[in-house]
């Protein structure tokens, strides 16, 4: 067997696979702190643990992707630092972000990491870091779908112009 051959993780990492692990590590530490910050912001319960249930994923695949990076000598970038909690009366109104808001960019964000975990599926030649961005995509795939239902059921989706098969007479 050559060097591509046998235990997937008895072979090295590509450039692109280390670039883009590492920077999906950086984003994903981004997002968690960020996350973490829109929790002060938010007045709705269902929302709170909607974004729990995204901070735990992505602490999950920072820690699966930190793992990675230092088995294969990378060093891996830092972690923005946890923000303290506020409680969301000490928030001047006109300060904070409204749930619709913070529903619409968690979700933008999701969609964004769907996008790139697809991206660092397609250039990986490693099956297991393949397969774990794999994991990834489907999990931010149902994340993304719990916060379109969130935003529909609590009436924060705003769709775009609807298209009538019908042509009106």
């Amino acid at each position: 067997m050559g060097i591509m051959g046998g235990n997937p993780q008895d072979e090295p990492m590509h450039y692109g696979e280390v670039f883009s692990t590492w920077n999906y590590l950086m984003v994903c530490n981004k997002n968690i702190a960020d996350t973490q910050m829109f929790l002060n912001h938010v007045g709705d319960n269902d929302l709170k643990k909607l974004l729990l249930e995204s901070i735990d994923a992505a602490k999950s695949e920072a820690k699966q992707i930190s793992e990675l990076l230092k088995t294969n000598g990378v060093a891996i970038p830092p972690a923005a630092p946890e923000p303290p909690s506020v409680d969301l009366n000490d928030i001047p109104v006109g300060a904070r972000f409204p749930d619709p808001d913070v529903a619409a960019t968690a979700a933008g964000a999701t969609a964004t990491g769907l996008v790139t975990c697809s991206q660092i599926m397609a250039q990986s030649i490693r099956e297991d870091i393949a397969m774990m961005f794999g994991q990834f995509h489907m999990a931010k795939a149902t994340l993304g779908a719990k916060f379109l239902k969130l935003s529909k059921e609590k009436g924060w989706l705003i769709p775009p112009p609807l298209h009538h098969s019908e042509t009106e007479k």
